[in-house]
């Protein structure tokens, strides 16, 4: 009874001071799940489809089956510890980022209309998630049999751009035709658009123009003609985008897709469908150019990188740095005797 007496006092000591405050919450049966859902709802304005999808997705699978019937005044930062550190057993680091920055913008929606005083999210670091499966890259054996694999499928010249010019994927399905010159003195292809919200490429040196291998052309005109067969048979049906990739009525192909396609080329060529993804296609291209001694600067300018520094970061599996200037030196200078 004297416990439950000082719980209560200290309560409403707390009240008082808020009230003193004027920070007195005004919805006290707000949970966070209102909170979440308000903010999916009215504080995305003008963000891209994919990011507002992916919140949506996010929130619904991790934020809200555990905290949502909480009442926002109630949550507190040993909750949101607890929670972080139970999907940190189970998720990476960058998506416990993800899934910590939408509770925090939420909580802060919420708090700038007096629904709670406080934004206790604030108060919480992200633990170390779970390490992400590392990409890696097709031997040259390996890549040559998906590229035997491809033939005959609708994904063919994709995969072959894939590997040889080390294109995103994201910048394939948004390339199109008019920027495609198959007769032109080298044939190339403009690599300046992406599925990215507004169209643009990851950056700005991400824009470029690239000369197209022989096998590259070969696979391109081929599409092009079973692109115009395609056309035919959709006859009303298709909607012509200019796009080089697309569904069998016109309309573009989305991410899902290009994986189910790839996982069916990975199955002929008698690989793990289940072990690699269509962006290490583009893994595989840095590593064969490395392997080939094509040197670090050309690689960098060709994925379409700022600078050095980041192709060495994002593919320092595939690269094969050998200095080789200090040993080839010394061998002039103390020949073996």
């Amino acid at each position: 009874m004297v416990l439950d007496h000082t719980a209560a006092l200290k309560k409403l000591k707390e009240i008082i001071r808020d009230y003193e405050d004027e920070l007195l919450v005004s919805s006290t049966g707000y949970t966070v799940a209102d909170a979440v859902r308000n903010w999916l709802e009215f504080g995305l304005s003008g963000w891209g489809s994919g990011t507002v999808d992916k919140c949506t997705i996010l929130t619904n699978k991790h934020i809200i089956p555990v905290l949502g019937a909480r009442k926002l005044v109630d949550l507190t930062a040993d909750d949101v510890d607890r929670w972080l550190a139970d999907k940190a057993k189970t998720l990476s680091t960058r998506t416990l980022r993800e899934l910590r920055s939408i509770l925090v913008r939420a909580v802060s929606r919420a708090q700038a209309r007096d629904k709670v005083k406080r934004n206790v999210a604030l108060l919480c670091e992200i633990p170390k998630g779970r390490e992400g499966r590392p990409s890696k890259s097709l031997t040259l054996d390996q890549a040559e049999a998906v590229l035997k694999a491809s033939e005959g499928t609708a994904l063919h010249a994709y995969v072959v751009l894939s590997l040889l010019l080390g294109a995103r994927t994201e910048e394939l399905r948004a390339l199109t035709w008019s920027h495609v010159d198959l007769d032109g003195t080298p044939p190339s292809i403009m690599v300046w658009r992406s599925v990215r919200e507004g169209g643009d490429t990851k950056t700005r040196k991400s824009r470029r123009t690239l000369a197209l291998p022989r096998r590259c052309v070969d696979a391109l005109k081929l599409h092009r003609e079973r692109q115009d067969v395609a056309k035919r048979a959709a006859s009303d049906s298709w909607q012509d985008n200019d796009l080089v990739f697309t569904s069998k009525v016109g309309t573009a192909l989305d991410a899902h897709s290009v994986r189910h396609s790839f996982r069916t080329v990975l199955k002929k060529a008698a690989l793990n469908a289940t072990d690699w993804t269509p962006r290490e296609m583009r893994h595989s291209f840095v590593s064969l150019l490395s392997d080939s001694g094509v040197p670090l600067e050309n690689i960098s300018r060709l994925v379409g990188h700022r600078n050095t520094s980041v192709t060495e970061t994002v593919y320092r599996k595939q690269l094969r740095p050998t200095l080789l200037e200090g040993a080839e030196a010394m061998d002039r200078i103390f020949p073996n005797s």
